[in-house]
């Protein structure tokens, strides 16, 4: 004969556990609804950006890998949504980290074409097979669609200007680089 004791907690565990089974503790979604209710990820050129370089200051090896500055003497942005010029001063942090790859980090401002000033913040990878990558580093031309350069990018626009919706929501950098210049879309995210 079983103890109540016993009894009352194995009755219980079983109660909990069919309960968990009912609920969505315990309930598995089947990978075609949730593909059905991901929504599917949309974006929307807001502009381009031909972003001037001069030659990189090599700071040499540091923890993360080989440290760079590279400065930034100026540009144009054109685009369905905004039009300016990259103003001379800011900088790209990059580094090469020990696999190749390259990690950046841009700071530099945009003037609008109605005199708007906008910061950017531009944090972002480029990698590739060994040879791209060398011949990018010669400042040879080459088919961006042989290598891989994403960015995301932040920018701050005054509160009030009608600019601020740079303020508002994300955006993806698809890039390229030549010899004296980086060009950036810029995609908002929808």
């Amino acid at each position: 004969m079983r103890s109540p004791i016993r009894y009352l907690l194995w009755s219980t565990f079983l109660l909990v556990g069919l309960w968990c089974a009912q609920t969505p503790f315990g309930i598995r979604a089947e990978p075609a609804a949730v593909a059905k209710a991901a929504p599917k990820l949309q974006s929307e050129l807001a502009f381009e950006a031909r972003v001037s370089v001069d030659k990189p200051l090599v700071l040499g090896d540091g923890p993360h890998g080989l440290r760079r500055i590279v400065p930034i003497s100026g540009g144009t942005v054109t685009g369905p949504k905004l039009t300016g010029t990259v103003v001379p001063g800011g900088a790209d942090w990059q580094f090469v980290r020990p696999d190749g790859t390259l990690q950046i980090e841009a700071k530099y401002t945009l003037k609008a074409d109605d005199g708007t000033l906008i910061m950017v913040t531009n944090r972002g990878v480029r990698r590739g097979p060994k040879e791209v990558i060398e011949r990018l580093s010669k400042g040879e031309q080459v088919d961006p669609a042989l290598y891989y350069f994403r960015t995301s990018a932040e920018f701050e626009a005054p509160v009030g200007s009608k600019h601020a919706w740079l303020n508002n929501s994300v955006f993806v950098g698809v890039a390229e680089r030549q010899a004296s210049a980086a060009i950036i879309r810029f995609f908002e995210v929808k």
